[in-house]
């Protein structure tokens, strides 16, 4: 590569497009009290209030987030519409150091993928050092037309939009040319936070954004994302290069609570469990989520070959085991200030072999167990070096690794069946495990060429052409395309578990594990017997895990580490001592005593308001609530007799049906049946336990239940019943 241009070069080719001043305010009980609106076409830059009824109805975080997008956008808005706006916030909790987990903020835009509303968090210190700076959201409209940053600089109280034409596009370089170029010297760059994509998210749909924080023990700048949805490809379609946000008053009582002594209580108490009982449980200090590979493994879990089978022999080779010698060990890899739970691993001086940056030896964040199960296990690639290259480029580019692994492993099946072949990849080789094809692709995709810039629409839209220009069944296609909404799965197998393919299919955005992932209580310790105990779990879950997006929290403190009786409470599953937590920490910022049930409360509005902004877009309702079959039963016949006696276990026991004399096509067909009558039934269970109609829309009486029922939530609803009745 050519070199870079130094810090002052950077600098000088700087132009300020606009500027902002503001008064410097502290946050007060977890909130700024104010949100920061950014138009870029018009160059325009102001600040908003936060009312107390905002605060009442959309609580902070995502809820904020998506009450300011629904104001932007008109129900036809396109992701790539000037209208459509990037918006990312924090919480009212998110900034704490004295629990664990505490540095999220949540990503809200329309999706490329999907075309209706998606949210997706990410650590980082990002959304700390945004309110800190003075905003509880920062909201970004229309269009620069020219390559800009944003940057917010908390302790001076100034905004400024920068032309920005000498900055590399890639994440792990313009990272580090910010916050060389916005620090004052090497003790302030743990003071500056970067929001960037690459160069994958001028062309890859599913893009996502990278949020960036100091390492000062490793003098790196480190990233977490944002992945989900495509926010990556709204980001660059804008013109933005990056954001940058500077705060240097960092304190344990920044959020100026109501009372600090309750929330170090809950902190204390927390972080003692970490200390004595993570390297029993499952070393999140030493291995983070890939401690997950042998466990899913071993309960037919894992993803193997787009999710046609759940285990491998060669598991071993990139499970926990393996990570933990890979990851540098002995330095606390919290990717935010005071986070005990250290699961930010990351891989030093890691050598490249491909692509651009061929040669360099550099630092690899992660990776998550997403990743080493999407493009590891599902792709057939048992090699950690080439996962990490993979997740490397991944995160540099701006690309989603779980949609990434899914989009490649649907054109590996497609290679296997015949649908694609070497003319059609520009030949490239996609048959299960081969590292150096899928990586070649991926240097395609970051450069909108050849057969990458087809796998870069992802999975739906790769659906339509191959039907369109190759005549592939579409049946087929859509039965192995493991997406719901345009939103590729994370990396667990659900066929045995139809409570957790409802998590994934009822999801609001799409085929995410964050609202519920309810395998063990399902199909592993069987405590959901009935539809309705599937629907509860479907409607607490979903509503608990919103509630971190709603405060700024990480969900791993929650479950991944658990107090030492916790089986011996009435509901393991929910970690009730952890929950108790949750109230102290929101009593403790806001001053307001709450239960357990108010906190459900809260992500209830949320929940449901964002159900009717999928409405509005021209979704969130039955239709589109549906898996594919590959995540609900076997697709070929290779898949059922991979798994036979269970199979025919299944259609004696519970289909009612003796597969005896019957061939395995006539056998699948009858499983099928069964199968899907089941999730029909699981959705009437659950849009009844959720307060919605059979067609998954919310009951006005939930809206006026839930005090949602404003007039232009209400108007949605309303003309969706009249189109319906045909009036």
């Amino acid at each position: 590569m050519s070199a870079l241009p130094s810090p002052q070069e950077i600098k000088a080719a700087h132009r300020v497009l606009a500027e902002y001043r503001y008064e410097l305010r502290p946050v007060e009980r977890g909130y700024a009290n104010r949100t920061l609106y950014v138009d870029l076409s018009a160059g325009i830059i102001r600040e908003k209030p936060v009312s107390e009824q905002m605060k009442e109805l959309f609580t902070g975080g995502r809820g904020f987030a998506l009450w300011l997008l629904w104001q932007a956008v008109e129900g036809d808005t396109k992701w790539d519409d000037p209208r459509n706006e990037l918006v990312i916030a924090g919480g009212p909790i998110g900034g704490i150091t004295s629990y664990p987990g505490s540095g999220k903020s949540t990503v809200v835009t329309i999706s490329p993928l999907t075309g209706s509303v998606v949210d997706s968090n990410g650590g980082g210190y990002f959304g700390p050092y945004l309110k800190f700076a003075g905003f509880d959201a920062l909201e970004i409209q229309g269009k620069a037309g020219r390559d800009v940053i944003l940057v917010i600089d908390g302790d001076q109280g100034v905004v400024t939009l920068e032309e920005a034409p000498l900055e590399a596009l890639d994440t792990h370089l313009i990272s580090s040319q910010l916050t060389e170029l916005y620090a004052r010297d090497e003790r302030d760059k743990k003071n500056v936070s970067v929001v960037s994509a690459g160069q994958g998210a001028d062309h890859v749909l599913y893009s996502g954004l990278n949020l960036s924080w100091y390492d000062v023990r490793r003098k790196e700048v480190r990233i977490k994302q944002a992945g989900r949805g495509g926010s990556g490809r709204v980001f660059r379609d804008k013109g933005l290069k990056a954001i940058v946000v500077r705060y240097s008053g960092l304190r344990g009582d920044s959020n100026h609570p109501a009372d600090m002594d309750l929330i170090r209580r809950a902190g204390q108490r927390i972080n003692k469990e970490i200390a004595e009982l993570d390297d029993a449980q499952n070393q999140m200090r030493k291995v983070g989520t890939p401690y997950l590979v042998e466990i899913m493994d071993h309960f037919d879990l894992l993803p193997v070959h787009n999710y046609r089978y759940g285990a491998h022999p060669d598991s071993r080779k990139i499970d926990s085991t393996v990570w933990k010698g890979l990851f540098t060990q002995g330095l606390p890899d919290g990717c935010w200030a005071g986070c005990t739970l250290s699961c930010s691993h990351g891989v030093d001086h890691f050598h490249l072999r491909t692509g651009p940056y061929a040669g360099e030896a550099l630092l690899v964040d992660g990776p998550e167990y997403e990743t080493v199960a999407g493009v590891g296990s599902n792709l057939g690639i048992f090699d950690p070096v080439a996962i990490l290259e993979i997740n490397f480029y991944c995160d540099t580019y701006g690309i989603d690794t779980i949609s990434f692994a899914n989009s490649v492993a649907f054109v590996m099946e497609c290679f296997q069946e015949g649908i694609l072949n070497l003319e059609r990849t520009g030949g490239l080789d996609l048959t299960w495990g081969k590292a150096d094809a899928v990586l070649e692709l991926l240097h395609q995709m970051a450069r909108g060429q050849s057969f990458g810039a087809v796998v870069g629409q992802g999975v739906r839209r790769m659906k339509q052409i191959f039907a369109r220009e190759y005549g592939a069944d579409p049946a087929f296609l859509q039965d192995i395309g493991m997406e719901v909404k345009g939103l590729e799965f994370s990396e667990y197998v659900t066929k045995e578990s139809l409570a957790q393919q409802g998590g994934y299919a009822l999801a609001l955005k799409g085929a995410q594990h964050d609202e519920a992932w309810l395998i063990f209580m399902d199909q592993v310790n069987k405590q959901l017997p009935s539809f309705e105990d599937k629907a509860e779990a479907l409607h607490y879950f979903p509503m608990w895990r919103t509630w971190f997006s709603l405060h700024g929290l990480c969900k791993l403190p929650w479950n991944d580490i658990l107090p030492a009786d916790n089986d011996q409470t009435d509901e393991p599953a929910k970690v009730p001592q952890h929950v108790e937590n949750y109230t102290w920490l929101y009593q403790g910022i806001t001053g307001r005593k709450v239960t357990p049930a108010d906190l459900i409360l809260q992500s209830e509005r949320v929940y449901n308001f964002q159900r009717v902004f999928n409405l509005k877009t021209g979704f969130g309702t039955r239709e589109h609530d549906y898996p594919p079959y590959r995540a609900v039963g076997p697709v070929t016949v290779e898949e059922y007799e991979s798994r036979a006696e269970r199979y025919d276990q299944q259609l004696r026991e519970l289909a009612g049906v003796d597969p005896a004399g019957m061939s395995t096509e006539e056998k699948m067909a009858a499983l099928r049946r069964y199968r899907e009558a089941q999730y029909e039934q699981l959705m009437d269970a659950v849009y009844k336990r959720r307060g919605w109609d059979a067609n998954g829309v919310p009951a006005l009486e939930t809206l006026q239940r839930l005090g949602i029922d404003l007039p232009e939530v209400v108007e949605v609803v309303e003309r969706y019943r009249q189109e319906r009745d045909g009036a």
